[in-house]
């Protein structure tokens, strides 16, 4: 009897614990000893999988949301964050939330003074969602804090399996139930909701236990008229999806026997689950579609052990059930997974879903190929647009000339830029390119190829999509041309347009900068207003400038219509017969009125020598 199994016969496992009763006025089963369900969890073996003849059928919450344990559960599985970390990663769950709030509610630890700055942080935002709600154990002590807080829900750990009542608690299911029914008495007398933690309820007696405390939860909230939540806490991962699965693990009936057997209302409900079974996200879900409204979830997965649902991965799901995104701004996804990587310096698996840097990356040839002809071939949707996270192929031996021909249309700035100039797998360059690649894996390499040995061998076979060196060092050079002509027309100096001041200063720059040609201050008539600065004995080769009118220049007409910086191109000087380069800037005065034209021709030659070695303060 394995693999759909039905449940075992002469088991010593009470069948009718487990089974639907009349729910009025349910009273636990004090058992003197433990109900472990060996048959399903023998220890020694891999947990058993039984079934039975009981269908349970879709019931869908009538309203669904999401819920954040980041900074209480997600914390017990790495090194904590920073206060201001958690503020940030808030700010990125209301956002991502949108204006409906699906992410409605976000727990904190209230313990250290590190947690208790960060729910301070948190609160001066003043947002509605997610609200902040605390964390404590059953115990009155840790209720002072979440009063001290004034939070108006707390979380209250609630073993309900005897596996914690027994072997952890070391007491019984009766005084047990007598200690958690006394702190929600306390809750509920500060008017705080209590949300009960059925921590472990996946290895619980359902019906010996869990609904006749749910049974009484339901009756206290009616008489203090305020809502208990119940969180239904797969602790071990030990649910199950399966519709005819039996209790305790059965999702569908766990959902079903609150909810509809009890009648324990969808909304008061939450499903938290762990990831020991790799079944972690399609629980969560499943809790949704069988009653349960809200799912608890944490960024990047992060939780106990193996983790709760992913919450970027239940934002994906919700839309997908809902048919909507309901104002969820999927791209903060993306934000979220470049913060944790380069300030909270987490090292994301490259392949996680949504968020790694390579999940939506093929290196499979065949793949790159379909890519080529429409992204949706192989693209789970449009990450473009939905996550700001184009689709990629990386290059290795199982790439193909499509993957690398994909590789360059994606990288290389030219067609980045000017997509009509893409490149076909069927360019000859291509064809030089592939033999490489495969040269390389022929002679032993075992990983994929980096993205400079990619660009060089494109420079060597397709030159045509690369700038010669010549005009890159032309762009470097005007740059710095750039740098050095906008920190002149913003001095204290020229902006005083006091000759006194501006004298002295255009004097020390022409001399301490060698690559300045001339310089020159013309006003809006083009009469220079200024005398015409050149390098030490250059004066004279310029001598018919000084009365020089400027007005048909180029530069300065320019200048003058669209009240915007100028840069020629290179050309050979009149005077100097050496390569120069014109920048000419407007100059405004304090109440945004242009009142003059500053000149300066650059030393094409002496500005090559400043690249990647200009001083800092070089004015």
């Amino acid at each position: 009897q394995s693999i759909f199994t039905q449940r075992p016969l002469n088991s010593s496992h009470r069948e009718t614990n487990q089974k639907s009763t009349k729910l009025s006025k349910l009273e636990i089963i004090d058992s003197k000893e433990p109900e472990l369900f060996r048959f399903q969890f023998p220890y020694s073996e891999v947990p058993k999988i039984f079934f039975d003849d009981l269908i349970t059928l879709l019931s869908p919450a009538e309203e669904i949301w999401i819920t954040d344990t980041t900074f209480r559960d997600g914390q017990q599985a790495r090194p904590p964050y920073q206060p201001e970390q958690i503020v940030k990663l808030y700010e990125f769950l209301h956002r991502l939330g949108g204006p409906k709030g699906v992410i409605r509610q976000s727990e904190f630890f209230l313990y250290s003074e590190r947690d208790r700055k960060a729910v301070e942080g948190c609160l001066a935002k003043g947002y509605e969602f997610p609200e902040i709600t605390g964390w404590i154990r059953a115990n009155t002590e840790d209720f002072k804090l979440v009063r001290s807080y004034g939070l108006k829900e707390t979380g209250i750990l609630t073993s309900v399996s005897d596996y914690h009542i027994f072997l952890k608690l070391k007491s019984s299911r009766a005084k047990t139930l007598d200690d958690y029914l006394a702190i929600v008495k306390t809750a509920l007398a500060d008017n705080i909701i209590p949300r009960c933690h059925f921590e472990d309820i996946t290895r619980a007696d359902i019906y010996g236990f869990c609904l006749p405390f749910a049974e009484k939860l339901l009756i206290l909230s009616e008489e203090a008229k305020i809502p208990i939540k119940i969180r239904l806490c797969d602790t071990m991962g030990y649910g199950l999806t399966y519709p005819q699965a039996i209790l305790p693990r059965s999702v569908p009936k766990l959902a079903h026997a609150f909810h509809k057997e009890l009648g324990y209302p969808s909304h008061l409900l939450e499903w938290h689950g762990h990831n020991d079974f790799h079944k972690v996200l399609i629980n969560g879900s499943t809790a949704w579609l069988y009653g349960i409204s809200a799912l608890n979830t944490s960024l990047l997965g992060y939780g106990e052990r193996t983790g709760n649902p992913p919450l970027e991965g239940a934002v994906i799901e919700y839309i997908g059930l809902k048919g909507s995104n309901d104002g969820i701004d999927t791209t903060v996804i993306t934000e979220i997974a470049e913060y944790f990587e380069n300030e909270i310096k987490t090292n994301i698996p490259s392949n996680y879903p949504f968020v790694g840097k390579d999940f939506n990356t093929t290196r499979a040839g065949i793949h790159a190929d379909g890519m080529l002809k429409n992204q949706e071939i192989y693209n789970i949707f449009d990450t473009d647009k939905i996550l700001k996270r184009p689709f990629k192929v990386t290059v290795t031996d199982k790439s193909g000339m499509a993957g690398i021909a994909r590789w360059i249309n994606e990288n290389i700035p030219v067609v980045k830029e000017n997509p009509t100039a893409a490149i076909s797998k069927r360019h000859p360059g291509i064809k030089h390119i592939y033999n490489w690649v495969m040269e390389q894996y022929e002679q032993g390499r075992t990983t994929s190829i980096s993205p400079d040995e990619l660009i060089a061998q494109t420079k060597h076979y397709i030159p045509s999509l690369f700038e010669s060196d010549f005009i890159h060092v032309v762009k470097a050079a005007e740059e710095i041309a750039i740098k050095i002509v906008e920190k002149i027309s913003k001095s204290d100096a020229v902006l005083s347009m006091d000759s006194e001041k501006i004298t002295p200063y255009l004097n020390q720059v022409v001399h301490k900068e060698y690559s300045i040609q001339l310089l020159a201050i013309i006003d809006l008539e083009g009469i220079r207003i200024s005398q015409v600065y050149t390098q030490r004995g250059e004066k004279g080769l310029f001598r018919n400038l000084m009365t020089k009118n400027f007005k048909k220049h180029d530069w300065f007409l320019e200048t003058l219509k669209t009240k915007k910086p100028y840069y020629s191109d290179l050309f050979f000087s009149k005077y100097t017969k050496i390569l120069i380069f014109t920048a000419a800037l407007p100059l405004f005065n304090k109440n945004g009125e242009m009142f003059a034209v500053l000149d300066v021709d650059f030393k094409f030659e002496e500005l090559v020598k400043l690249i990647n070695n200009i001083p800092e303060g070089i004015l």
